[in-house]
């Protein structure tokens, strides 16, 4: 990236096809010390369903790394922290937000890597999609120094949709809430990943900081292994240890690894006030910062190839059992049992929140829905475009307590029989579930690029108009899913995380042999 004395004003094309290229960048590759983090507490991790999960993150970023295609399907909302020289000059003069948006346009409409666009106009009517990703979020600040610095991330929609926000009382404890608080957030953030906590300020302030501190590398291992040396770094060994001891796992599934690090950042704040914010950080970690110096845009380079591990598979592993789509049945789906790995074959339909809504409105009318559901999987996914010869881009699984609003109705009117998506399901839907004698599996968050790799065709079959979130039906080989809610309502993500949880780490202070 440009570096050295300032050799002129910055110009606007330099400052656009920058934030082009690094949030193509951060779409592919993870930075290199989360995947050095995540490769560590595969290597330790005991939970079989948790290990097999990283397993698959970790193959599915080296794929993405070397396919030159999204990590994650949701490839997220783009935070653009710009830090502006004061003595710093820009050739032209549009407003930042624009040079910005133009840059995110471009990268989103890549024609040899689009990538998902996921931000809708107006949050409080139609939500119409804007269709390049545009507007970022954009903070600006301005510093000494005359050159400009840029962080951007892709925030994906799973764990922003878990940020959390309180203003303690003074003396209360900011580790007892965080804790607490996690352990209310379900699986739907994907971890293994960060948690970014901003202590102090105003409202606004602490949530900011906890979004920013979150683009910090990780550095958890070495603060262990030299212990702290500020309060902020005893809360964060706190949080880490008490949070892992939870159990939740990668992906909920009970394990010994919930958050590979725990970031802090503080702010003065009234003497009356302990503004918290807390914002999850997701297994598509995508960050990276440039400077412009006015010599000319930024450069990445691809990380190195010997980054990613050489994962063995478990011998002790049993065969997974394959499922013919096609010719799904009640009584076969009865004999599926909750944490069971299965490899689904043949065709399966699509729908997440949009398709939802529209075929409850129409039962609720009393029309025809324009797809039979009728024992048949449907896949709670919102794909990005194919490119070349994909059948599909990435396809990874959302969120699938946001259709558990739906899920009864469809259970009981349509016939339908299988639900695949990620994280748990409320207790209502584990219910109706059960009742039905229905299942739902889960593929793994994170994994987009491998899950896609299972998708042999696809074609739209209704709800075009809705693009990524249009009702398709994929055609799939081989795709690995775990049973998380059988027919009988017996819960991975009950019965996993109160498996592994055990009492936190005991660590002495070194501050107090200071």
């Amino acid at each position: 990236m440009a570096t050295g004395e300032a050799r002129g004003p910055i110009r606007e094309e330099d400052f656009i096809a920058s934030v082009a290229d690094a949030l193509q960048y951060i779409a592919v590759y993870h930075p290199p010390t989360f995947v050095k983090a995540l490769a560590e507490v595969y290597a330790r991790e005991e939970s079989p369903a948790a290990r097999d999960a990283i397993g698959q993150i970790l193959a599915n970023s080296r794929m993405s790394a070397f396919g030159r295609r999204p990590i994650c399907q949701d490839t997220g909302t783009v935070n653009a922290f710009v830090k502006v020289g004061m003595g710093a000059r820009f050739a032209g003069g549009r407003p930042l937000q624009e040079l910005v948006d133009e840059g995110v346009r471009r990268a989103y409409t890549h024609p040899d890597n689009p990538l998902r666009a996921s931000i809708v106009r107006d949050p409080l009517g139609g939500r119409r999609n804007t269709g390049d990703n545009t507007p970022a979020v954009v903070h600006v600040e301005m510093v000494a120094g005359d050159t400009v610095s840029v962080t951007v991330a892709a925030k994906g929609g799973g764990s922003e949709n878990k940020a959390r926000y309180t203003n303690l009382a003074p003396a209360a404890s900011v580790a007892d809430w965080v804790v607490s608080t996690v352990e209310t957030l379900g699986a739907g953030w994907c971890p293994p990943g960060l948690l970014g906590i901003g202590v102090g300020g105003s409202v606004e302030k602490s949530m900011v900081m906890a979004k920013e501190v979150l683009l910090e590398k990780i550095d958890m291992p070495d603060l262990i292994r030299r212990g702290p040396s500020n309060p902020a770094e005893e809360l964060r060994l706190e949080i880490y240890d008490r949070v892992n001891a939870l159990g939740i796992g990668a992906q909920g599934l009970g394990g010994l690894t919930t958050v590979v690090d725990v970031k802090v950042r503080t702010f003065p704040c009234h003497a009356a006030s302990k503004p918290v914010g807390l914002i999850p950080q997701c297994a598509a970690d995508r960050y990276i910062t440039f400077t412009l110096d006015g010599s000319g845009p930024a450069e990445f380079a691809p990380p190195d190839p010997s980054l990613w591990p050489v994962l063995d598979a478990d011998p002790a592993a049993a065969a997974p059992r394959r499922v013919d789509l096609d010719r799904l049945t009640r009584e076969e789906v009865a004999t599926w049992r909750a944490g069971e790995t299965l490899l689904l074959n043949g065709r399966m339909l699509t729908g997440r929140d949009a398709a939802h809504k529209r075929m409850a409105d129409l039962m609720s009318r009393g029309e025809p829905l324009p797809v039979d559901l009728r024992d048949r999987a449907i896949y709670y996914v919102g794909p990005v475009d194919a490119v070349r010869d994909e059948a599909v881009g990435p396809a990874g699984p959302t969120t699938s307590t946001r259709m558990d609003g739906f899920t009864d109705q469809l259970l009981d009117r349509t016939g339908l029989l299988v639900m695949i998506g990620k994280a748990e399901r409320g207790p209502d839907t584990v219910n109706s579930i059960a009742r039905h004698g229905a299942a739902y599996l889960i593929a793994v968050g994170g994994a987009a690029y491998l899950v896609s790799k299972a998708i042999r065709s696809a074609r739209v079959l209704a709800f075009a108009d809705l693009g990524m979130e249009a009702i398709h039906e994929f055609v799939v080989e081989d795709m690995p899913v775990t049973v998380a809610v059988d027919s009988t309502g017996d819960a991975v993500h009950r019965t996993g995380p109160a498996r592994w949880r055990r009492p936190p780490v005991v660590r002495v202070p070194a501050l107090a042999d200071a």
